[in-house]
């Protein structure tokens, strides 16, 4: 099997946002760290932007953990759908994360 490669989303995954105040998910930082200390390959994206996603891990503590950050795709360009990719799984933050 290869080597896990995840990404993860910023908000209501990350961070929650309570009116003007960002709340961090802390079990989903945990994960963060944990999958970063096995060897898992991590990227952080988000809708709002590359700079965004960054600013936000920073904030978090976390940015070392990633080896880049992407604007969240707006289309996917492959010749096969996305159901049919071998080994991808749609997961939520509460969800294991098997390596």
């Amino acid at each position: 099997m290869s080597k896990a490669v995840v990404y993860f989303d910023v908000d209501d995954t990350l961070v929650r946002s309570v009116g003007s105040k960002r709340l961090p998910i802390l079990a989903v930082l945990k994960r963060v760290r944990s999958l970063h200390a096995s060897g898992v390959t991590l990227y952080l994206w988000s809708s709002g932007g590359a700079a965004y996603a960054r600013t936000t891990a920073e904030e978090l503590g976390i940015a070392d953990c990633f080896v880049a950050f992407l604007a969240k795709p707006t289309h996917i360009v492959d010749d096969q759908h996305i159901t049919e990719w071998r080994d991808l799984r749609h997961l939520h933050p509460n969800e294991d994360i098997s390596t």
